[in-house]
């Protein structure tokens, strides 16, 4: 029954196709940003050694020394830094 009424009349299937393109088009565009995944900024590791140095001198040597240099690099969202006496 349907079909028959699409074979008879072309131009209400062409309409009707449109119809469900534009609406699904208008969906997509207006789905929430909450339904995208998460994505997660760049890493960059730097790794500094300082032997024989205790936790509290290589962070004053070496750790503190780089993040002065390395804040406020653009797009960098959080900074963490650890200093160990390994």
């Amino acid at each position: 029954m349907i079909a028959d009424t699409f074979i008879k009349r072309p131009v209400t299937a062409i309409v009707i196709s449109l119809v469900i393109v534009v609406v699904g088009i208008l969906s997509i565009s207006s789905l929430a940003i909450g339904q995208y995944p998460e994505i997660s900024p760049p890493t960059v590791q730097i790794t500094g050694t300082y032997s024989g140095a205790d936790a509290l001198t290589v962070e004053q040597t070496v750790a503190t020394p780089i993040e002065v240099q390395v804040n406020g690099t653009p797009g960098m969202t959080y900074l963490q830094s650890n200093s160990t006496s390994n």
